[in-house]
């Protein structure tokens, strides 16, 4: 399988009064299109820094991202931010959607803002939101929507321009068991269905052994888990 992410020797450092705080350092991983691969840890591991890294969000103290075997992490900013737009499809705990937009509004957006038509972005609108399992829906603004169907627009507009990477930080955090479980399934369908190479951070070690593989963060170090059965 074609590698779509790699992170190499990668550490991350902030300034903590006169000193440095070391949230990791030297880390290397890949990530394989097709993929999906557990990110786990205590909180305050540096899961969620990691996820930026990766997404070409924050810039690491040391080390290189390669998106799509490019080495991208010091790239001029518009470059960067290309490649977030056209690469890598975030979907965080909480959803940030539009209060003001119905659900397809919310998928359109940012296809618009990527330069498609309105036309063209309504239909890939649907097509993800119907494959979400939200065909009757499509009206609805966040404010009439359950907390698990507005998770599942924040992943369709995630999706809504094609990237080849998807990056989740506790996507099923804020919902509770019964409702984390059917949007995780709903997660995976999809991004199998889609062929992305996926990073998700999750404290669920049940929804973790349900990915291909598990990487622990623990300590500064990633520390590779046992494969997982590829199955929904």
């Amino acid at each position: 399988m074609a590698e779509m992410l790699r992170l190499e020797n990668v550490s991350r450092r902030y300034k903590e009064g006169e000193g440095q705080l070391e949230v990791f350092r030297d880390l290397s991983m890949t990530l394989a299109a097709g993929e999906i691969v557990a990110l786990v840890g205590p909180s305050g591991a540096g899961k969620s820094s990691l996820l930026h890294i990766a997404g070409l969000l924050e810039a690491p103290s040391a080390g290189e991202i390669y998106i799509d075997g490019v080495a991208a992490s010091r790239l001029p900013d518009a470059e960067r931010t290309r490649i977030r737009r056209d690469m890598i499809g975030f979907v965080y705990q909480a959803h940030h959607l539009l209060p003001e937009f119905d659900a397809l509004e919310n998928v359109i957006l940012p296809q618009m803002i990527a330069g498609k038509t309105k036309a063209a972005a309504a239909q890939e609108a649907q097509r993800l939101l119907t494959a979400l399992g939200l065909g009757e829906r499509l009206s609805h603004r966040p404010a009439q929507l359950s907390g698990g169907e507005q998770q599942r627009v924040a992943i369709a507009r995630a999706l809504a321009n094609r990237p080849r990477i998807l990056l989740a930080d506790e996507p099923t955090g804020n919902l509770d068991p019964k409702t984390s479980g059917g949007v995780f399934d709903a997660l995976l369908r999809i991004t199998r269905a889609e062929g992305l190479a996926a990073l998700i951070a999750t404290h669920n070690v049940q929804l973790a052994s349900r990915m291909d593989r598990t990487l622990m963060l623990h300590q500064g170090q990633l520390i590779a888990g046992a494969q997982a059965p590829q199955t929904i």
